[in-house]
Parts: C-alpha cells; sequence; structure tokens
C-alpha cells in the first residue's frame, strides 16, 4: 500500500529494505497471514504469491508489508507481517474505519456542523493486535512418529 505523503515522516529511513526483506526473505514471496484478517485460510495460510494472480480473486498479488499495530515506527519482526493486499486491507479494516469517522467529524466541526459526539469520543482507540501466528518449526521424528500412531487410533 501506499504511504501517505502526511505520514512518510513516521517510516525509517530504509522502510524499503525492511519491507522487502520481510516481504521476500523471511515469508519466500508469499503472504504470511494465518488468519490475521478474520478469514480461514485452506491449509493454515494464505496462499497468495507475489506477481501471481491471488487463488481467491483471481487480481494481480502485490505483496506488501502490514503492521499489525498499526504504527509504522514499530518495525520490529513481530510487528510486521507480509500480506497479500486483500489480508492488509482485512487487517487494517477497523483502523480505517476509526481513522475515517475521526477524519469525517473533523471535516464536519470545521464546516461548522453541530456533532454528536464529544471531543473525548473522537479520541483514536487501537483495535487490539491480532495474534501472530507462531514460528513455523520443524518436526522432530519422534513426533512424526507419535502423531501417525495417534492418526491411525
Amino acid at each position: 500500500m501506499p504511504i501517505r505523503p502526511e505520514n512518510i515522516h513516521r517510516y525509517p529511513r530504509d522502510w524499503p529494505q525492511i519491507s522487502a526483506r520481510i516481504r521476500f526473505e523471511r515469508a519466500g514471496g508469499r503472504c504470511e497471514c494465518s488468519g490475521h484478517c478474520g478469514l480461514a485460510h485452506p491449509g493454515g495460510r494464505c496462499a497468495a504469491v507475489h506477481g501471481q494472480g491471488h487463488p481467491d480473486t483471481s487480481s494481480a498479488v502485490v505483496l506488501t508489508t502490514a503492521h499489525l499495530n498499526h504504527q509504522p515506527e514499530d518495525v520490529r519482526e513481530e510487528n510486521l507481517l507480509a500480506a497479500c493486499q486483500r489480508c492488509h486491507l482485512r487487517i487494517d479494516h477497523g483502523h480505517h474505519r476509526i481513522t475515517r469517522s475521526i477524519t469525517l467529524a473533523a471535516r464536519a466541526a470545521a464546516a461548522g456542523q453541530v456533532g454528536f459526539l464529544t471531543d473525548a469520543d473522537l479520541e483514536r482507540i487501537e483495535p487490539p493486535t491480532p495474534p501472530r501466528p507462531p514460528a513455523p518449526r520443524t518436526a522432530s521424528p519422534v513426533l512424526q512418529l507419535s502423531f501417525t500412531d495417534q492418526e491411525a487410533s
């Protein structure tokens, strides 16, 4: 997603490199969403791959980097998620609703319209951060055997 000019100062200077590392090195060019967007993805992880058609929408996938806490200054690994456009927009939906209501109320107030909300009602309250999926682990042969034994039962 493009960075709005009024927010560019909130991103670190090396944001393009950080974003590319998350999208292509850590995520391997594939959306990392495993339900952060509210959808249940077959196989547990969104199958969208950068540069290919999206498996659900057929539109060309452009992988983005989402800030799970909606704070561009926070570039910790656990706060960043490589996401296709569909998942990124769904992850940010609650944040966008809040921002839009604040913007509309401010425009109405600037136009002289009497609002129904107090200044306290217009304070930005961030939605809860979705849970971060656990790091992928390699199964040990012992775990595979016990899983197979349970599966056979």
